[in-house]
């Protein structure tokens, strides 16, 4: 019976283990672990970077202020000191880019796009904690941009730190990298379904059960992790809840989404012109934001509210404090203090910036909306929540999240349906002129196409070595032309590899070689393998990804290539067919296929 028992007891352990094992092996339970510590870093990072804005502002400023009232404050300081803190904030944030930032720019949510459609997501932790502080010291001192950038990225570099620990593949990297992102939205702006929505559109490109679970489990506990902290409130707060009051306003909801998308247009192109213009004013890296500071601070000491990622000066226009007149001010000043602090170097965002001009625009449309159909309008604080969206969504490139984050953040549902309408109009607008987003504009300016580059990082991640076929014939270099032809009639695939001792390849030869001296007897006398060989033949290097073994193949006719270690030993490792290389592309597109379409 003790016997039976132990027995009874040890398979019972056995199958304990084995469960645990094929739970560890579940990527789908790895994923959700993972999941919950990256939404508690995304959310601690959120809450520090904040933290570490009201830090540099208080260093500039002489005073703890947070965002929401910081306009006012600046408004009553002396002008000096507006003067002083942007200018010198600037010169120390020129610095910091010029010795401490990876290739002399600021980061933000285009790198991280990039880093996932070229490099599997691979993101240097130091280099989103460097990028975070460039940003967060760029906004304490005033610079006029946005905070959620900044928060993606570093909550993206957290994530990929640890799928670089854990040494997992591209695709579990892709979705660790939507987790960062959505914790660290979620947490920044309280607005948890948003950062999911945000995540999926915009960095990992697909709604797949298998990266929707993690991400929906990271952005809840980013959000958790925030509301711990601030408490449940959304970042803006309406006078009052608007209703729609006549289907026939459709058409201005309409009309405003047009005019959304000229805005976001308008200051894309803002950003580039700003960009193009201090290069060649050939201004040193270290003082183009300490010239963009001074400028920031002239415009601020008439209009204070440019400064920052100015919530106050969004918040006062979703109340209806602004007349028409300040609106169109605010609205033409933010662009131009926007794009002159990205254009400087200036670390931060554009979801800020956005949202600011959308209540704007809205603002001054809804004015005139009301006066000239009173009895249609909904009123001008309902316009300037569509405008809100509607611009951001154009300037983002993500209507769905972008409507969904305009809802969280005023708590308002009766306007969604027109501020769908607005956003998706603006949206497509923005598209059919060639900017799919102000990210698809930043990665055009460094020469990236996100959907060639994401195959072509898929196609790469087959390497030569891995299509080897090692069936071939070899001759030395001194071999007279009876064994050369002899070895030739032998060789698979009809052609025959010239090496020398140390089994570098010489050459190739192949019936064409041969053709014109096959009646030639003295000829044939006096030549060796290396007289006979193509001295220089097309060769893959065993590390070359699978879309240069394809470019090679076809520029060269050949149907078989031979392939070297490196181009300097040039020692012969096999041979690589044309169609087995078309074989493994294909498979490598259906790969590429599957993750667009959402298949695991």
């Amino acid at each position: 019976m003790a016997i039976s028992a132990d027995l009874h007891a040890l398979t019972r352990s056995r199958a304990w283990v084995r469960w645990l094992k094929r739970l560890w092996a579940n990527d789908h339970i790895i994923l959700g672990g993972l999941a919950i510590l990256i939404g508690v870093a995304a959310g601690l990072a959120a809450i520090g970077f904040r933290y570490g804005i009201d830090l540099f502002r208080a260093l500039a400023y002489g005073n703890w202020i947070v965002d929401e009232l910081f306009n006012s404050y600046a408004a009553q300081m002396p002008w000096w000191r507006v003067l002083l803190a942007t200018t010198l904030g600037g010169l120390a944030i020129g610095l910091f880019l010029r010795y401490a930032m990876p290739d002399r720019k600021p980061q933000g949510v285009a790198d991280v796009i990039e880093s996932v459609a070229l490099r599997g997501g691979q993101l240097r932790a130091t280099d989103g904690l460097k990028a975070a502080t460039l940003s967060a010291a760029s906004i304490g001192v005033g610079a006029s941009v946005g905070r959620e950038g900044p928060v993606v990225h570093l909550g993206a570099s957290l994530a990929s730190c640890l799928a670089g620990w854990l040494h997992l593949g591209r695709r579990l990297t892709r979705t660790l990298l939507g987790c960062g992102v959505a914790a660290a939205i979620a947490a920044s702006f309280n607005a948890p379904i948003a950062g999911v929505f945000f995540a999926l559109e915009v960095v990992v490109g697909h709604y797949a059960l298998s990266a929707f679970a993690p991400i929906v489990i990271a952005s809840v506990v980013g959000t958790v992790i925030s509301r711990m902290h601030y408490g449940d409130f959304p970042a803006f707060i309406l006078p009052q809840s608007y209703e729609i009051a006549s289907f026939w306003e459709f058409p201005a909801f309409a009309l405003l989404g047009l005019a959304a998308a000229l805005l976001a247009i308008v200051f894309t192109q803002s950003v580039a012109v700003s960009a193009k213009l201090f290069e060649r004013a050939k201004i040193p890296v270290v003082l183009r934001p300490a010239v963009a500071g001074l400028a920031i601070g002239c415009i601020a000491l008439a209009y204070p509210e440019v400064l920052g990622v100015g919530y106050e000066a969004t918040d006062k226009a979703l109340q209806a404090l602004y007349s028409f007149e300040t609106l169109v001010i605010l609205l033409v000043l933010k662009v131009a203090a926007t794009a002159i602090c990205l254009g400087a170097g200036f670390g931060g965002g554009v979801f800020s910036p956005s949202l600011f001009l959308g209540a704007m625009l809205g603002g001054a449309f809804g004015i005139v909306a009301t006066q000239l159909f009173p009895e249609l309008s909904s009123g001008s604080g309902a316009y300037t929540v569509i405008g809100m969206g509607a611009v951001a969504g154009a300037v983002l490139g993500a209507p769905i999240s972008t409507i969904l984050m305009i809802f969280e953040l005023t708590g308002d549902y009766e306007l969604t349906i027109a501020l769908m309408v607005a956003t998706a109009i603006a949206s497509v607008v923005v598209q059919q002129a060639n900017l799919a987003s102000f990210f698809a504009w930043q990665l055009a300016r460094r020469g990236v196409n996100l959907r060639r580059g994401q195959e072509t990082e898929i196609l790469n991640e087959t390497k030569v070595r891995s299509l080897l076929d090692s069936n071939y014939a070899t001759v030395t270099p001194d071999a007279p032309f009876a064994e050369v032809r002899d070895a030739l009639v032998r060789a698979p695939f009809g052609e025959l590899l010239v090496c020398d001792g140390d089994g570098a390849l010489r050459g190739t030869i192949t019936f064409a070689e041969l053709a014109h001296l096959a009646f030639d007897s003295e000829a044939q006398e006096k030549l060796t393998a290396e007289d006979l060989a193509r001295k220089r033949p097309p060769v893959l290097l065993a590390d070359d990804g699978l879309s240069t073994a394809i470019r090679v193949f076809q520029t060269s006719a050949e149907p078989h290539l031979p392939v070297v270690d490196n181009k300097q030993s040039r020692r012969l490792l096999g041979f690589v067919h044309e169609h087995e290389a078309m074989t493994a592309y294909h498979r490598a597109l259906q790969q590429v296929r599957r993750e667009e379409s959402g298949d695991p």
